[in-house]
């Protein structure tokens, strides 16, 4: 009878064993398994954030080329210009004064360079969106756990307020690409961490 009660004492407590240290193991699994992905979450977002920032500076770039240099300024004044001989002209042949051409002449240049401020606005107006993508992109990145990512998010949503200063937008996104990849490196276990202390 002892032999039989050790024997059950014994199973009682490797049985107890081997619970713990299933619960362990499957805490652990499933620990890792949440961290990746937070992990995969971290870097969709980077990447949809990124996304928009190089969106944005197309659109950037591509309204600077259509409406800001001085080719186009030099194209839309030849253009009034034209527009307002050929509406004088108009009205001198239809029979009007020189006051009348004038006006007339005025009218034509104001339309086209009404409709051409229209286009310009637009334009701009596209870039609204990139914009709004950007910061819709930085929302989660905002309140990750990782203070560098959320440090960077934020610098880099400072930089988009002004994207004509290349430079400081440039830095910012790198510092972001920086954060994320340090943020989204695998992590070492303990043990290997253990040996990097003492070797090192």
């Amino acid at each position: 009878m002892n032999k039989l009660i050790e024997l059950l004492n014994s199973s009682l407590v490797s049985g107890a064993v081997i619970a713990v240290l299933a619960a362990w193991l499957t805490n652990r699994a499933r620990n890792h398994q949440e961290q990746q992905a937070e992990i995969g979450a971290l870097r969709v977002q980077a990447d949809a954030l990124t996304v928009a920032v190089m969106e944005l500076q197309g659109a950037v770039a591509a309204n600077r080329l259509l409406w800001e240099g001085p080719a186009e300024r030099g194209r839309t004044f030849v253009l009034a210009v034209v527009a307002f001989a050929g509406g004088a002209a108009r009205a001198r042949v239809a029979g009007g004064t020189d006051v009348q051409s004038g006006l007339v002449g005025f009218g034509r240049a104001a339309e086209l360079l009404s409709r051409e401020r229209v286009a310009s606005k637009q334009t701009v107006a596209a870039v609204r969106e990139p914009l709004t993508r950007a910061a819709t992109a930085a929302a989660p990145l905002v309140r990750c756990s990782d203070p560098a990512v959320v440090t960077t998010t934020e610098q880099l949503l400072n930089a988009l307020s002004d994207v004509e200063d290349t430079a400081r937008l440039e830095a910012a996104l790198e510092a972001f690409g920086r954060a994320v990849n340090t943020a989204t490196a695998p992590r070492l276990s303990w043990r290997a961490r253990r040996r990097t202390v003492s070797s090192g």
